[in-house]
């Protein structure tokens, strides 16, 4: 059945989005819960229970394989809740209509399904009638989730470390693949072999004779190369990718996947012009695989997805992401962290994010998994941390261990932002003798990692007054830069209308078009990189400033041609879009020279 909506809300941080589906998948839209934290799941779990009473078990962790038993129970339990939800909305009676009127209000004018409805209704209201058309045309959201495949740290019990299937991104896995969901998980940042051919023990990842998927792989790519490799490597393994899920490298929230300077127009029309190459080329291979396994091989062609998500701002950019590259769904993040109704953000801050502006918003440093970060300056987390420093007791007691991933110091693994591991790198530090100025620099670095993986989570606890006695209060947020042209919380409502043109909920008449703020800050990225090289370029570094900046040219090249020829679209920004390539044309050249002279002699 068609999805309702063309657009869908992805994971945000940790807990922003634990509990989206409950809130929206009654509504017909698509949303993604994090499995990082179980802890986290565990205490919501326990919430949700008792309010909507709920027999609740707790799942400690002296149980065997609580993390993914913790999951699973999560996820039916999330399940369970919006289908009920939904059951109750189409099950209108006299009294009951305000639930199935606001699922049909929150459609796009151009809905089938919303003009259907309208001419059931113009003459009268007829329950019995309603009942029926809404069992046969009315859908529910998926409740995807998403994993980071490298977020995949070893446990131990007792000093002995666990088989590869305890591990976290494993476990996680497994606590989705063994859920009554009948949705998809979202695997991103890159490639894990090991978790990839762990997902082919699972029967509900595979497709049977009709196509059908219970569980279904989406992955979350910045560039078509990508997206090949991981997809033939899954479908060797007998599994077949769903969705593609295209994100900007750097104009988006959360962790910020930096490409080569592939910019998100041009990597859209690879993926426009190969798609069915894609689809094909896969297909056959998977066939082959099915053949050998002895396992159904689907009477048709398998279909994929391909989405796209990262900046997007207006109804205009959002309808020619549909129209122009044909894409299936669009990715709205950012923007709803500032809508209740969808995502779960105590109120301190929500209130930073709606008067974040540009200055506001940064790419940082502060991630213990060494990736830079999309990061709301002043957040409570840092603050906390700044704290600290400012005692001489850096780093996070590190409570939750969840990117205890460096092995530098200890076996087991230690997460770079916690307090041990801060401590044996000063020590380092110090033996170093290192000019002030340079031991600064250095000491700076070592301290600025923030213990996020509670930090991400620690505001779902704040919004429903639940213990934080091991997590602390503080709070990390990360918004794309998107984030600076919202100002206000807003509704259910008044988001979705803002999505589908029926209203603009953006006050500030300077936004730049999504493909020149992304531009724009791939070329802020490539000079700051530059000129933190200090100087003379060795070979690699030389290869990768020439292939990003070219990369980068060629995109510009790309968005002349393109906005150039568009008809209909973008026609009251067009001279001004135009204009700001030339500009953003002009400051990567001066870059190009710079790095030229930087080269070896």
């Amino acid at each position: 059945m068609k999805k309702s909506h063309s657009f869908h809300i992805p994971v945000m941080g940790i807990g922003y989005t634990i509990d989206t589906p409950l809130k929206v998948a009654q509504y017909g839209m698509d949303s993604v819960i994090s499995l990082v934290d179980d802890v986290l799941l565990e205490k919501l779990r326990k919430m949700y229970s008792e309010k909507f009473e709920i027999p609740f078990k707790e799942i400690s962790e002296k149980a065997d394989d609580f993390r993914a038993k913790r999951i699973t129970s999560y996820l039916n339990l999330m399940n369970d809740l919006a289908a009920e939800k939904f059951e109750s909305l189409k099950n209108v009676s006299e009294e009951k209509t305000s639930e199935i009127k606001k699922y049909i209000a929150l459609l796009p004018d151009y809905s089938s399904v919303k003009k259907e409805f309208e001419k059931l209704t113009s003459t009268s209201f007829n329950y019995s009638e309603i009942k029926n058309w809404a069992k046969k045309n009315l859908t529910m959201g998926s409740i995807d989730v998403n994993i980071m495949t490298k977020v995949d740290k070893d446990n131990y019990k007792e000093d002995e470390k666990l088989s590869i299937e305890y591990n976290d991104a494993h476990a996680a896995l497994r606590g989705f693949a063994n859920s009554n969901l009948k949705s998809s998980v979202v695997l991103s940042a890159g490639m894990n072999p090991r978790l990839y051919a762990y997902m082919s023990q699972f029967d509900d990842f595979y497709p049977n004779e009709n196509g059908e998927i219970n569980k279904k792989i989406i992955l979350k790519v910045s560039d078509y190369r990508s997206a090949l490799i991981q997809g033939k490597f899954l479908a060797k393994k007998g599994l077949w990718v769903s969705e593609y899920r295209i994100e900007s490298g750097l104009n988006c929230g959360g962790h910020a996947f930096a490409t080569d300077g592939y910019l998100l127009g041009p990597v859209l029309e690879e993926f426009k012009e190969k798609r069915e190459e894609l689809r094909s080329s896969i297909q056959d291979l998977l066939n082959q695989v099915l053949e050998s396994q002895n396992r159904s091989i689907p009477e048709k062609p398998l279909s994929i997805e391909v989405t796209a998500q990262g900046g997007v701002g207006t109804e205009e950019e959002h309808d020619f992401l549909l129209d122009y590259y044909k894409v299936d769904s669009v990715g709205w993040g950012t923007p709803f962290l500032l809508v209740p109704e969808a995502t779960t953000v105590d109120k301190k801050t929500m209130d930073s994010l709606a008067k974040a502006k540009e200055k506001d918003l940064y790419l940082s440093d502060i991630s213990p998994l060494g990736i830079p970060f999309n990061n709301l300056r002043g957040n409570t987390k840092d603050l906390e941390k700044e704290a600290k420093i400012d005692i001489d007791r850096p780093g996070s007691v590190c409570p939750k261990r969840f990117v205890a991933l460096n092995k530098e110091f200890k076996e087991t693994g230690i997460c770079t932002a916690s307090r041990e591991y801060q401590r044996l790198k000063i020590k380092e530090l110090k033996a170093d003798n290192l000019s002030n100025q340079e031991h600064q620099i250095q000491l700076h670095k070592i301290t600025e990692k923030t213990c996020t993986c509670v930090g991400l989570g620690t505001s779902a606890l704040l919004a429903y007054d639940l213990d934080t006695k091991i997590e602390g209060e503080g709070v990390s947020v990360c918004p794309g830069p998107n984030m600076a042209y919202y100002s206000k919380v807003m509704s259910l409502k008044e988001m979705t209308s803002h999505i589908y043109g029926k209203l603009n909920v953006i006050s500030r008449n300077d936004r730049p078009n999504m493909y020149i703020k992304e531009l724009n800050i791939y070329i802020d990225f490539l000079k700051n990189k530059l000129e933190e090289t200090k100087g003379t370029l060795d070979r690699k570094q030389e290869k990768y400033f020439s292939n990003f900046s070219t990369n980068l040219n060629d995109g510009i090249t790309y968005y002349n041609t393109l906005f150039s020829s568009v008809k209909d679209t973008f026609e009251e920004a067009k001279a001004t879009i135009l204009n700001e390539l030339e500009l953003s044309k002009n400051k990567l050249q001066l870059i190009r020279v710079e790095i030229e002279n930087c080269k070896r002699i």
